[in-house]
């Protein structure tokens, strides 16, 4: 879902654009940016879900503390409280809130794997919807996150630069990159080469 996820941050950075992309693109990815420490030493893992049939998507992340919901919204609100600290408020909360907006559309592609409290305290049942189940129907509704991302950030930056034909090439050169970047990074997580 990390192709997803950056598509939203180029939707975000079409509406909001005081906000850096890059700072957007890393705060969508916050909660997997934690989450790659914890993984190297063992206390968050991943494991084969049953069945499952290809690797995109097809494992059960034990990500209890980075993905529980509680955590999500502790690392959401430190990060914005950083953006607001290096830029101002409003950049500040759009960058909590798109850092958050990674645990919801996890929720909607993961199995049942998000606990509610860190460490899944009190052993409350874990979220997820399973979009993942269906790997070609969930790929779909990534590949459209990254191309309506992409399109919506694409006609913000040639309204931008609508003044000056350079303007326009610079919109037109940055998007073909998001987009090529995001087709990559899906294509590589699909094919089970990222995951």
């Amino acid at each position: 879902m990390i192709a997803g996820h950056f598509g939203l941050a180029a939707a975000v950075k079409a509406r909001e654009r005081s906000a850096p992309l890059w700072a957007l693109m890393l705060a969508t990815a916050w909660l997997d940016v934690v989450f790659v420490p914890l993984f190297l030493t063992h206390v968050e893992t991943v494991e084969p879900a049953p069945g499952a049939t290809t690797s995109y998507g097809g494992g059960i992340i034990h990500a209890d503390y980075t993905h529980s919901l509680v955590g999500a919204v502790v690392l959401s609100a430190v990060l914005g409280a950083a953006g607001w600290a290096i830029w101002n408020r409003r950049v500040g909360i759009v960058l909590g809130l798109v850092a958050f907006s990674h645990w919801i559309l996890d929720l909607v592609v993961h199995r049942m794997d998000l606990p509610i409290l860190p460490g899944n305290a009190l052993g409350w049942p874990r979220l997820g919807f399973g979009l993942w189940r269906l790997p070609d129907v969930s790929g779909v509704v990534e590949l459209l996150l990254v191309v309506g991302g992409a399109w919506l950030y694409w006609r913000a930056a040639r309204d931008t630069g609508r003044a000056n034909d350079r303007g326009n090439r610079w919109a037109d050169i940055s998007t073909g990159v998001l987009v090529l970047s995001g087709l990559i990074v899906l294509g590589l997580d699909f094919t089970g080469i990222l995951g």
